[in-house]
């Protein structure tokens, strides 16, 4: 399962120390959970409605280890209803159908059945589908687990019947309850030092579940003769590894990370989060590209060095490979980072596209085009064209857009960096071709 102090059977007899301590100090209580007092306090959401002994149908959304399938079945114990658990990893529709029954039996004796579906991202469309009649007549309180967006991976319908209420991962206060309540159900106390104490919290990565697995470890090591130091703990215990799947939204939201960051000229936090990304095992080839897109998209021309930087980059790292190649990643997110910041290029891109499409087929004038035949000669093709490298300034500030089009100006350079000197040419070519075109009138 795939919460804090998963949905085991109750084995009877069995004595309370051979149980594992995330199922010893599974929760008794919603006041007992941790961390996730946005939901469960007085004033919370989840709160409000249990005071008013009523509980819709809901989406519990969040990381692993904070309590998902806990706070499912601490509701249904306070509103009675029945708890049915289904896991989507094991469960088809023949389970489902099972289950829907039981709780159309159940509703014509008067007990009502909250229904609880781990993994329920893991059900396709017709599946997800299957709930909306026992959501809707109330057969089921349906309450759905999931560590993925359910606005990716639930259908609109089945989302549109249901609350989606947010957990949080698990912060250094509530983990440290959580070995504080450890300590107490043992008897024993953490050999750690504070420093490794905080480590150890540190390497549970905001999973209680986990975290009390590595204290589990813990106690059952011989009395050290001194207290464990941070030194001691990789050794003993395994370090969470990281929530991230390459396909899904953990990817999307630290690469976007990585993009704010750069763009808010923070080299330091764009630094931890693609080492973040690398650590978890993101394709560097994958990074290299974005970090590339970056230099056109926000710096452009406020620093053309950014987009031959990039390119360079992605070729070291091709022959360098990792770990050596990994610093070159390092020193162009400290490059981009710092870089002047121009999306000029990218805006005027867009201005002269949307021109193009709201202009159509307009011809070029007549005299920007080529005569390689009579005809087009005589068609005036190329007549009154003016060699710019012929002329005194080397600039004839002619016409090249569409006749009957007024000259649009889709660049607009920023003062930052070398686009201020653009801004220069760009101001000199337009006094000129005022000039140029007032004589002409003359």
């Amino acid at each position: 399962m795939s919460d804090l102090f998963g949905e085991a059977e109750q084995i009877q007899n069995v004595p309370d120390a051979s149980r594992p301590l995330p199922d010893r100090l599974r929760p008794k209580t919603l006041s007992d959970v941790v961390g996730q007092d946005h939901l469960l306090g007085a004033e919370a959401p989840l709160g409000r409605m249990l005071a008013v002994g009523r509980v819709p149908s809901m989406i519990l959304w969040g990381p692993p280890g904070c309590g998902k399938t806990t706070i499912a079945r601490l509701l249904a114990q306070d509103t009675n209803l029945f708890f049915q658990p289904l896991s989507a990893v094991f469960s088809g529709v023949a389970d489902l159908r099972k289950a829907f029954d039981a709780a159309t039996q159940r509703r014509r004796k008067g007990q009502a059945t909250l229904l609880f579906v781990d993994e329920i991202h893991r059900f396709n469309r017709a599946q997800q589908d299957g709930f909306l009649p026992f959501v809707e007549d109330g057969t089921i309180t349906l309450v759905g687990a999931t560590t993925e967006n359910p606005s990716f991976e639930l259908n609109a319908a089945l989302l549109s019947r249901c609350q989606v209420f947010v957990l949080r991962r698990l912060d250094d206060a509530a983990l440290e309850k959580l070995l504080v309540r450890a300590e107490e159900i043992t008897g024993r106390t953490l050999p750690l030092t504070e420093a490794a104490r905080a480590a150890l919290r540190a390497m549970a990565d905001g999973d209680g579940r986990h975290m009390l697995t590595l204290a589990e470890d813990l106690f059952l090591l011989p009395p050290p003769k001194q207290l464990l130091d941070t030194s001691d703990l990789p050794s003993i215990v395994q370090r969470r590894a990281p929530v991230y799947d390459k396909d899904r939204e953990e990817h999307y939201n630290l690469i976007s990370a990585v993009h704010k960051s750069l763009r808010g000229s923070d080299a330091d936090a764009a630094l931890y989060w693609v080492s973040r990304m690398l650590d978890a095992g993101e394709d560097p080839a994958y990074l290299l590209r974005r970090l590339t897109r970056f230099a056109v998209e926000d710096i452009g021309m406020a620093d053309p060095q950014a987009l031959q930087t990039a390119i360079a980059t992605w070729e070291t790292y091709d022959r360098l490979g990792s770990p050596e190649g990994d610093l070159a990643i390092a020193m162009l997110v400290i490059y981009l980072g710092t870089a002047p910041k121009s999306n000029a290029a990218y805006e005027a891109y867009k201005a002269a596209s949307d021109a193009a499409r709201r202009t159509g087929s307009l011809m070029p004038p007549k005299h920007i085009l080529n005569a390689p035949t009579k005809l087009m000669k005589g068609l005036g093709y190329g007549a009154g064209y003016a060699y710019d490298h012929a002329t005194e300034d080397g600039f004839s500030g002619q016409n090249y857009f569409p006749d009957g089009m007024p000259r649009e100006a889709f660049y607009q350079p920023r003062e930052r960096g070398f686009e201020r000197e653009i801004n220069k040419r760009l101001e000199y070519w337009a006094k000129l071709r005022a000039q140029k075109q007032s004589k002409t009138k003359e």
